[in-house]
């Protein structure tokens, strides 16, 4: 996959975005500041499994921690994993680092923290150093995603 793909995937759904093109980065704080944005405006997405072959996009702000009890309770699940960076590639077309539910290989259910409603937020866009700013509650609504309580202060 690449930025493409999830640039269109976006524009397909409708979503009134903005993309900036900064260049890799190392660090949350560094891709903020090239955003001109809080942290806290920065969204990952991170992939997780639930069972063979079932897996789920996560999205959480940059100032705050995925919660495994939480989002456990939330499916009402025993156990939850991460996969690794190859399988992680291989259920989304994307690297760690670029991946977002935008333009995927597969619409994995979304599941949104709850903070970042009524928000606007920056996104990965499949590319390293590539992002998408738009409209939090927009692009939940577009994504048919679950919004909950799924996270903690970092």
């Amino acid at each position: 996959m690449s930025e493409q793909q999830a640039i269109d995937a976006v524009r397909a759904l409708g979503l009134e975005q903005t993309i900036t093109r900064h260049g890799p980065v190392g660090s949350l704080a560094e891709a903020a500041k090239l955003r001109g944005i809080e942290p806290r405006g920065i969204v990952k997405t991170l992939v997780v499994r639930r069972g063979s072959g079932d897996y789920l996009f996560v999205l959480v702000p940059g100032d705050r921690t995925f919660s495994w009890p939480k989002l456990r309770a939330l499916l009402g699940v025993n156990r939850l994993s991460m996969p690794d960076a190859n399988t992680a590639f291989e259920v989304t077309g994307y690297v760690r680092g670029t991946i977002t539910p935008f333009g995927a290989s597969h619409a994995w259910p979304v599941i949104a923290d709850a903070s970042i409603i009524g928000h606007r937020i920056s996104m990965g866009a499949g590319a390293p150093g590539v992002s998408i700013s738009l409209d939090a509650d927009q692009m939940i609504a577009a994504l048919h995603a679950t919004v909950a309580d799924i996270s903690d202060r970092s």
